[in-house]
């Protein structure tokens, strides 16, 4: 689908004649002229070490609060107005706030980050605290587990799925912050090019920054997947075995 995608684009845009939307041949072009290979380290570099100072910070945080907060339900009561108010606030309209609060330079851009990123995965993380089997609890009541053992042998483990949800939706909202954060009064990074390239009336160099943000969210998510599988292993594993399972005691009760 994504070659059908591009050889369409290709042979439909190829006698384009207009300005604010250049043929698939000239973005290439612009691409290949614009990131290969100087802004590679001039622009993409500092874009990809906000996000990852940022998400990183966000995920710590997002998964410390969220296991807290799921596992003490007073807590998570007294917190939960705070948390649905922020929640629900679109990230990027938060940028003049954190440009009036903190100035202009990257830590602004990091602390951006890490507030569009923390809220998914918190909420997921807390989630995933409380849908937390009872019965495995109450067993490891039973079997003498401390209370380290009960979390990294029984809470942890059963947040995971959850959590790695969270870490996947976070992942998405920091690219689109680290981009709109690298729009407001910055020197560098490709959300700077995208915008200062627009404001010069450069289209087809525009459309090459939106293309290689297209192609760092592709990449990071085909390594986000592959960490996944490979600490989700076991969980794979232990749906794979319970889907035939399922559907033979779906069949048994229909006959």
């Amino acid at each position: 689908m994504p070659v059908l995608i591009l050889v369409v684009w290709w042979f439909a845009s190829a006698n384009s004649t207009s300005f604010f939307y250049p043929s698939l041949h000239d973005i290439l072009v612009a691409f290949k002229e614009t990131w290969l290979p100087e802004r590679l380290t001039s622009d993409l570099v500092p874009s990809l070490v906000r996000l990852a100072i940022g998400y990183s910070a966000a995920s710590i945080l997002g998964v410390t609060a969220g296991l807290i907060l799921g596992r003490a339900d007073l807590l998570a009561s007294l917190c939960r107005p705070f948390l649905e108010f922020f929640r629900f606030i679109p990230p990027p309209v938060t940028a003049p706030i954190f440009v009036v609060i903190f100035g202009i330079d990257d830590l602004t851009k990091v602390l951006f980050i890490v507030f569009g990123v923390t809220w998914p995965v918190l909420m997921n993380a807390m989630d995933g605290a409380r849908s937390v089997d009872s019965v495995q609890l109450d067993a490891a009541t039973v079997l003498g587990f401390t209370r380290w053992q009960r979390f990294s042998q029984v809470i942890w483990p059963a947040s995971l799925p959850r959590v790695f949800v969270g870490l996947r939706n976070g992942l998405a909202v920091g690219v689109i912050v680290m981009v709109v954060g690298e729009m407001l009064g910055s020197s560098d990074g490709v959300g700077y090019v995208v915008l200062e390239s627009q404001r010069t009336f450069n289209i087809p160099v525009m459309w090459a920054g939106m293309l290689m943000l297209g192609l760092v969210g592709y990449l990071l998510n085909l390594v986000f997947l592959a960490v996944e599988r490979r600490t989700m292993y076991w969980y794979r594993g232990l749906r794979g075995n319970l889907d035939p399972q399922r559907k033979a005691s779906a069949r048994m009760k229909e006959s």
